[in-house]
C-alpha cells in the first residue's frame, strides 16, 4: 500500500496534535480506516460461539491491537472506534501503551474485542502470518513503512512510502473475496486519507 499521502497528512497534523497533548502515530489512521471499512463489511466485525453454531455481528467496532509489554503479549481493545476521531483513538492507544508498560491493563480493556490489527512494523517486521484471536473471525498484521522504488504513471522510477499487510480470516465464516474487498477498501482509505477524514462524524 502506497502511504505517501498518509505520511504527508500525519506530518501536517503532528504539531496540531502535540498542542492537544496527543501522540500521533500511524496506528490511529490504520484503526480508523479499518473501522470505516468494517461499516461496509460488517461480517468481519463478528464473533462465533465455541461450536460455531452462531455468528454474531457486532455493532461496536472494538478494535484490538496486539501490544508487546514487559509481561508479554497482550491484546487490549479500543472500544467504539466507529464513534471516535483519529485523535481520540490516538489518546486511547497512548493510555493503553502506558498501562501496558506498567502491566496494569484492566480486564475491561481486554474483553469485548471484535476485530484485531497487529502492528508488526513497530519492531521492524514486514510480513507475518497472523493467527485469529478467538472468538473473532479476522485479523490483520501491518508491516513497517519502507521507502521503496515504484513506477509513477509516466513509468518513471520514484521513491514511495510503502507498507505491506497480511490478513487472516476464518473461512468457515468469511470467504476470501470478502476479505480481499475489505482489504481494498482499507487500502483506499490509507491511500486517500482525505476520503477517510471526510466521513468522520
Amino acid at each position: 500500500i502506497n502511504v505517501d499521502a498518509l505520511v504527508k497528512l500525519r506530518g501536517e497534523l503532528k504539531d496540531f496534535a502535540k498542542e492537544r497533548h496527543v501522540k500521533l502515530s500511524y496506528m490511529p489512521f490504520f484503526i480508523k480506516a479499518a473501522s470505516l471499512a468494517l461499516l461496509e463489511f460488517p461480517g468481519l466485525n463478528a464473533t462465533t460461539d465455541d461450536k460455531l453454531e452462531n455468528v454474531i455481528h457486532k455493532a461496536s467496532h472494538n478494535i484490538c491491537l496486539a501490544m508487546d509489554t514487559p509481561g508479554g503479549l497482550v491484546v487490549p481493545n479500543i472500544k467504539n472506534c466507529e464513534q471516535r476521531s483519529i485523535f481520540e483513538i490516538a489518546q486511547e492507544i497512548t493510555r493503553l501503551m502506558e498501562a501496558g508498560k506498567r502491566q496494569q491493563i484492566g480486564r475491561e480493556d481486554l474483553v469485548g474485542g471484535t476485530f484485531t490489527l497487529s502492528n508488526i512494523g513497530a519492531i521492524g517486521g514486514t510480513y507475518a502470518s497472523p493467527v485469529i484471536f478467538p472468538p473473532q473471525v479476522a485479523i490483520g498484521a501491518i508491516g513497517k513503512i519502507e521507502r521503496l522504488p515504484r513506477f509513477d504513471r509516466h513509468d518513471n522510477v520514484i521513491a514511495a512510502n510503502v507498507i505491506k499487510v497480511s490478513w487472516c480470516a476464518d473461512h468457515r465464516v468469511v470467504d476470501g473475496a470478502t476479505m480481499a474487498r475489505f482489504s481494498n477498501r482499507w487500502k483506499f482509505y490509507l491511500e486517500h486519507p482525505s476520503a477517510m477524514l471526510a466521513q468522520l462524524k
